[in-house]
């Protein structure tokens, strides 16, 4: 059966990648020492790669799939990491097969029902899924308040309704795997200038739904009070990514 796929990044897929920050390295240690073996793993709406490729430095093997074919195009290459165009309910990889399953900030697009059951399919009996999202950067408590009246009220309406399952850390969502106990906190973190976060903030799929709706680009809205707060734009300030994690086994 089809699922019809949401395409909200392949607008500008090398925008998209240019200025989504880098998952910790540490994830990725973490979750290759949680596999019994690190054969294959399968990073599931892989977009630029980013996930694949820091698996590619642990992993003999890397099948990252992704429903948009521009985002497969546009995805960083390497000599381990076999990329598929392919919907995350019907993989096309064989049973039993992957050790680690990863998604990143991607399930709330997902079938839930038909994804897990693919899962379920194609892990080893005791592979790994993980499954991980981010919601909004902090940086200081004079910027954050600026970039959260942006979230919550100057793009009110314009979100995606599955963004609630973001908000909310994924802890509400069925997740039918035997949880791994103790997973250490994990944040993305970055070193950005001013321009540099209004690029970011610009890559939001509500900000280009404002644009495309009203003509208004909200980020031009709020830059004059991002700039009273930073200061010199060119300094470099420390963002954070908190990362709400949730890793099952295929018990």
């Amino acid at each position: 059966m089809h699922h019809h796929f949401k395409d909200h990044f392949s607008n500008d897929s090398t925008a998209y990648s240019q200025y989504r920050p880098g998952y910790p390295a540490a994830l990725f240690e973490f979750l290759a020492r949680s596999c019994r073996s690190r054969e294959t793993a399968w990073d599931c709406a892989t977009g630029s790669g980013q996930a694949a490729l820091q698996l590619a430095e642990r992993f003999n093997r890397v099948i990252a799939t992704d429903a948009s074919d521009s985002q497969i195009a546009a995805a960083a290459r390497h000599e381990r990491i076999d990329y598929r165009v392919a919907a995350a309910e019907q993989s096309g990889l064989a049973n039993a097969s992957i050790d680690l399953v990863t998604v990143a900030q991607a399930l709330h697009w997902f079938n839930l029902a038909a994804f897990f059951s693919e899962v379920k399919r194609v892990l080893k009996p005791d592979g790994i899924i993980a499954v991980w999202s981010y919601n909004l950067l902090r940086i200081d408590p004079q910027i954050d308040p600026i970039i959260d009246d942006l979230y919550q009220h100057v793009l009110h309406g314009f979100w995606p309704a599955e963004r609630t399952r973001v908000e909310r850390g994924y802890a509400d969502l069925p997740f039918p795997f035997e949880a791994v106990a103790s997973i250490p906190p994990f944040s993305m973190t970055a070193q950005w200038d001013l321009p540099r976060l209004a690029g970011y903030l610009g890559t939001w799929s509500a900000v280009q739904r404002m644009i495309q709706e009203t003509g208004e680009n909200p980020v031009e809205r709020i830059y004059p009070n991002l700039l009273r707060q930073w200061g010199d734009p060119t300094r470099q300030r420390p963002v954070s990514w908190p990362l709400s994690i949730r890793v099952g086994n295929n018990a």
